[in-house]
């Protein structure tokens, strides 16, 4: 639907939900509305921006080039209105509401049971935990959706405030019970070990621990949030490097080994917090989280 010549957030929310569902019929039943109103939304919205958003078939949908532009823009819409009213409809109860994003490495790491403690002292302050992705965050913090982000990667700008949050040394482990290069292991080893590999995002982390390997090296596992990965280590299923702070318990019990690298060494992994210059984060969260 189309109001005043301004496309509305139902109409928004609908393609979004088409976007992912990619099929009528089960967005319908997903909305709770008969397919033909998914269809005349999508259809007022395509001829208001005058494009196709969506190739379609007998089976499924697949957005269009066009589509595909559009997609961040109705994600940040709905996210921005969203924002407004919580803002405007801030229950009392709260003298502040602060918007946190996070990776979620830093998230499972360091800042989740901090947040927990925090919260256990029942402040009046109201917070909002975004676990996503470091471009995203930064374009949300930049557009003051988020007040702060925690971030492995700076935001060197202008209004910006980017401090070092913790310094990680990364190392590689395995389950106890795996007693191969009890005495360290070579670079030139790495190959014929049993990896699980995570891309770190593929920032300077994850492609100094790709280069570790031959060029398309076949992993027994590839996954894209190194937090997932400690169950498969203590389930016996192989060898990563990971951020010691993540299996810090782990190791400290027993049930992970590390093992020694005889010949090279990984780069640290650093993390940051960010925000805006001057900061709307009360200091005493500040200091919490530390």
């Amino acid at each position: 639907m189309i109001i005043g010549g301004y496309m509305d957030t139902t109409t928004l929310r609908t393609f979004l939900a088409l976007a992912q569902i990619k099929n009528f019929t089960k967005t319908a039943r997903q909305l709770y509305v008969a397919q033909s109103t998914i269809t005349n939304r999508m259809q007022d919205l395509e001829a208001e921006l005058g494009v196709s958003l969506f190739a379609r078939n007998h089976k499924q949908v697949t957005l269009t080039t066009a589509g595909q532009k559009f997609l961040p823009y109705a994600q940040h819409f709905i996210r921005l209105e969203t924002t407004a009213l919580q803002e405007v409809t801030q229950s009392p109860t709260y003298a502040q509401h602060i918007h946190l994003g996070t990776t979620n490495t830093i998230y499972e790491c360091h800042l989740q049971k901090k947040i927990r403690s925090f919260l256990a002292t029942k402040p009046n302050i109201s917070l909002a935990i975004t676990i996503s992705h470091t471009p995203d965050m930064l374009l949300q913090l930049q557009e003051n959706m988020l007040d702060a982000v925690f971030s492995f990667s700076p935001l060197f700008r202008d209004g910006y405030i980017s401090r070092p949050y913790r310094t990680d040394p990364l190392v590689l482990v395995c389950h106890k019970k795996i007693t191969d290069y009890a005495e360290g292991i070579s670079k030139n080893d790495l190959p014929h070990i049993d990896y699980l590999f995570c891309n770190f995002a593929l920032q300077g982390v994850g492609i100094y621990i790709q280069d570790l390997f031959p060029k398309h090296h076949r992993f027994s596992m590839e996954i894209d949030n190194s937090t997932k990965l400690p169950q498969y280590i203590l389930d016996g299923l192989g060898y990563t490097f990971l951020p010691r702070s993540l299996i810090e318990d782990d190791i400290r019990q027993g049930h992970l080994r590390i093992i020694p690298l005889l010949d090279f060494a990984p780069p640290k992994v650093d993390s940051y917090y960010i925000t805006h210059n001057p900061s709307p984060v009360p200091e005493e969260l500040i200091r919490h989280l530390r």
